[in-house]
């Protein structure tokens, strides 16, 4: 389970990132943030791993707080941001399998790390190849397949979907179903409000730091979710952004 309760970053320089926000990402639940570049979603996920200090409240994985014991917490945390950081002189199979070893997956083989490049979709000759000269969409892919090795509990993913092909956007999509549909706690920062509304269960705008709102999938069934993140960014003059009451 992820959550945070009132958590607020205020940066050295006065702005206020993150404004208050309490969420909860239960298991088994996708749970989708859209909201302008800047709105806070990115510096959520850096809260949640502990890159950077919160200003006040909590950010808890597991019920670990995650600037308590942050090693405890992100044992329990899967992360692919939108710009993997890779080695490029590894082989996609090297950088698998360091990273695995490095989240205590130690038993796997070349055998099970090609099964897991296989289903990601990374295609099998570049299985070997460092991957320097990989796209940004195959390199996506690989950090989607080190997501799925570690087998952690809670997946964070901050614009995974970046550099994607349609049918590799699809099959992302089938991955995170199948996450969730294992119990996991899925955490998704997006723009891609198309492919995002086919697997949300909750869906949420942020806007300035704050979540402005947070409904469910069934919820939203019948509204039209481009004009409705349109009208949530929309800021009025002299009056406040819309709000709704999250739901449980």
């Amino acid at each position: 389970m992820l959550e945070t309760i009132s958590l607020t970053k205020r940066y050295e320089d006065g702005e206020l990132a993150l404004d208050d926000l309490t969420f909860k990402v239960e298991p088994g639940e996708i749970f989708c943030m859209f909201g302008a570049n800047g709105a806070g979603k990115t510096t959520t996920i850096n809260l949640f791993l502990n890159f950077i200090p919160a200003t006040s409240g909590t950010a808890l994985i597991e019920g670990i707080d995650v600037a308590k014991d942050p090693l405890k917490a992100k044992r329990h945390v899967s992360f692919v941001s939108e710009n993997v950081m890779l080695y490029g002189n590894f082989s996609a199979i090297q950088n698998l399998d360091y990273f695995s070893k490095l989240a205590g997956k130690r038993n796997l083989t070349k055998k099970d790390y090609a099964a897991v490049l296989e289903r990601v979709g990374l295609q099998k000759e570049a299985f070997d190849r460092r991957i320097k000269n990989f796209s940004k969409g195959m390199r996506q892919k690989l950090g989607i397949a080190i997501a799925v090795v570690k087998d952690a509990a809670n997946v964070l993913l901050d614009e995974p979907t970046s550099g994607l092909d349609p049918q590799s956007g699809r099959e992302f999509l089938e991955i995170l179903v199948q996450m969730r549909d294992t119990g996991k706690s899925v955490f998704m920062s997006t723009h891609d409000i198309f492919r995002a509304k086919l697997i949300a269960d909750r869906i949420g705008f942020m806007r300035k730091g704050r979540l402005v709102m947070m409904k469910t999938a069934k919820e939203l069934a019948h509204d039209d979710l481009t004009d409705l993140y349109i009208q949530y960014m929309e800021e009025q003059p002299g009056q406040p952004a819309p709000t709704a009451a999250p739901s449980a």
